[in-house]
């Protein structure tokens, strides 16, 4: 390449940077230069909300058990056949309701036998008493032995004792004919039958006819630990110390009242078994149920915000409060969690302004533009 030639490509580009700085407000948009410190200006859009006093109650969350408040074996107390199985199997039966009914005809006619008995042995009691009165008269008369009189009395009591002794075996018979029918002795859901009509039961067989348990009232039995003892009993004296149970997957819950607290400590754990008891009235917890027990001891004034509002660092949790249209970073400490809500112990006095939302831009010192929080949020 020559010097000339070299020479008119530095003036062709001198040309083409001239041209370019001439037309470029021809060619660039006017609102693009200022965009950019406009929203630098306007600052980091965030949602806020208030960090409100207000009362929320002082709560225990543990995992707990559902238990039957009774359970009932129904086991036969005779040695014969079962002729009829009156109830459905995982039905509910009321208490007295009729379950088995068993074979009673041997028994029924041991009752008529002792029946006879009983009758035979009035009858020769009212010969004996005969006798009395007349060996009582002759006796008065000199016209026969005292000796006469004193047998004639001690035959009376003879009979008198044998009718004693078949009434008591009348009435034993009666009470094993009542077992013939057995009735349910509690109310609650019964267990499948175990056996069924035709079969033969005795009363030394381990398996039970069928089981009842007692479904409403139920327990929830669960345990805590120990340090919380006196904030329960107290909730306990105040009537104050009510319980919800969760099962998961249900969205209902049940609701009850602590009625136990065990009488030792595990000196191994450290827990306080607790028992509260629920009326159960809809079947919403079934015996054997895991479920997630939330114990209330009170209600006391709290300052709170929401729970998407605690940010975790290093140093521990904070939240970005709003000042002057800046978010600082303001280092808190948590209580407890209720729901969506934290409750603060440490750092905030109730009032402040606090981001919710748009976390991830912020730093301490950033300008923010904030909006109110949308509800349910």
């Amino acid at each position: 390449m020559t010097r000339k030639t070299w020479g008119f490509g530095v003036v062709a580009v001198v040309a083409a940077v001239a041209i370019g700085l001439f037309t470029r407000s021809a060619w660039t948009p006017q609102g693009a230069v200022a965009q950019a410190p406009q929203a630098a200006s306007r600052g980091i859009p965030v949602e806020v909300t208030v960090a409100a006093k207000k009362q929320l109650p002082v709560q225990i969350e543990a995992l707990g058990s559902v238990t039957p408040m009774a359970s009932v074996a129904v086991k036969t107390r005779l040695d014969t056949e079962i002729v009829g199985v009156h109830f459905s199997d995982g039905a509910t039966v009321k208490q007295g309701d009729l379950l088995f009914t068993l074979d009673s005809r041997a028994l029924e006619a041991q009752i008529r036998q002792a029946e006879g008995q009983v009758a035979r042995d009035k009858a020769q009691l009212e010969g004996a008493e005969r006798d009395v009165r007349r060996y009582t008269e002759l006796v008065a008369k000199a016209a026969t032995p005292q000796t006469n009189l004193d047998n004639a009395k001690t035959q009376a009591d003879v009979f008198r004792a044998a009718i004693a002794t078949d009434q008591a075996l009348l009435d034993n018979l009666n009470v094993q004919l009542t077992y013939c029918t057995i009735r349910a002795p509690i109310s609650g859901r019964i267990s499948t039958a175990a056996v069924k009509v035709g079969n033969v039961v005795r009363a030394a067989d381990a398996l039970p006819l069928a089981t009842i348990i007692q479904t409403a009232p139920v327990y929830v039995t669960f345990t805590v630990p120990q340090r919380y003892l006196p904030d329960i009993r107290q909730a306990i004296g105040n009537e104050t110390a009510g319980v919800e149970a969760f099962i998961p997957g249900d969205p209902r819950h049940a609701s009850g009242q602590v009625t136990l607290i065990e009488n030792t400590v595990d000196t191994a754990t450290g827990m306080a078994t607790i028992r509260a008891t629920m009326p159960n009235k809809d079947d919403i917890l079934w015996p054997g149920t895991l479920v997630t027990t939330r114990l209330t001891l009170r209600s006391e004034e709290t300052i709170s915000v929401p729970s998407v509002a605690v940010q975790m660092s290093q140093k521990g949790t904070f939240v970005f409060v709003v000042k002057d249209g800046a978010a600082q970073v303001q280092d808190v400490k948590i209580a407890r969690t209720i729901g969506t809500e934290s409750v603060i112990e440490q750092g905030l006095n109730g009032g402040e302004t606090v981001v919710t939302d748009g976390h991830l831009l912020l730093n301490n010192g950033s300008k923010v533009a904030p909006r109110e929080r949308k509800a349910g949020v």
